[in-house]
């Protein structure tokens, strides 16, 4: 972890960047030595995977019809 103020971010930026994707380190920008921002590797969060809750949940066959009590509430 590499703690930098805001200037030398700016300054440096693509070589921080470089850094932070290359050696997979985080580096903190300051600001008046307190710690404001984390620059990180992004990771892509991968595909979605589909059919993880097939047979898991169920839908009633009168899951489209609403309880007569409950259309008082759309008047």
């Amino acid at each position: 972890m590499q703690f930098i103020n805001i200037h030398d971010a700016k300054t440096n930026l693509s070589k921080y960047l470089d850094q932070v994707k290359n050696g997979h380190e985080t580096i903190i920008i300051c600001k008046n030595g307190q710690p404001i921002a984390q620059l990180i590797e992004y990771n892509q969060i991968s595909s979605r995977k589909l059919g993880l809750w097939k047979n898991k949940i169920k839908i009633h066959e009168d899951f489209d019809e609403l309880p007569n009590d409950f259309t008082r509430h759309f008047k």
